[in-house]
């Protein structure tokens, strides 16, 4: 069941990231946490190239954690907005350092303004 949830976390986050092209670069490690029924389940997520592995991640920067079973419905079709959701109501918490917090999320609200913007002018007839 690891492995699965290995590919799912580089698959998540390499969505993420085709949403989000602007973290493509991000050097960044994310622990990555998974509760299970009874379970906990730590994986080391480095950025870039997705590279995850089981066990936890000493070096990380931020800790992302979330339910199993919640993540499973997330990880296979998740959009940006989706995740944002899940993080402002409390389905998925993230911490570490404020500055990377706001670093990341600085960088989703412009990509985001930046869609809703085309949209705007392609509704429009622009």
């Amino acid at each position: 069941m690891s492995e699965d949830a290995k590919v799912q976390i580089a698959q998540a986050a390499r969505r993420f990231v085709e949403e989000v092209p602007a973290l493509a670069q991000l050097k960044m490690i994310f622990e990555v946490e998974l509760k299970g029924r009874g379970d906990v389940q730590q994986f080391r997520l480095q950025m870039p190239g997705f590279e995850v592995t089981k066990g936890p991640a000493a070096d990380a920067q931020i800790r992302v954690d979330m339910r199993r079973e919640f993540f499973n419905a997330m990880a296979d079709s998740a959009k940006v907005p989706d995740w944002i959701e899940a993080f402002t109501y409390g389905k998925a918490h993230a911490s570490g350092p404020a500055n990377y917090i706001r670093l990341i999320a600085m960088v989703v609200d412009k990509q985001l303004e930046r869609q809703n913007t085309r949209r705007i002018h392609r509704d429009a007839g622009g």
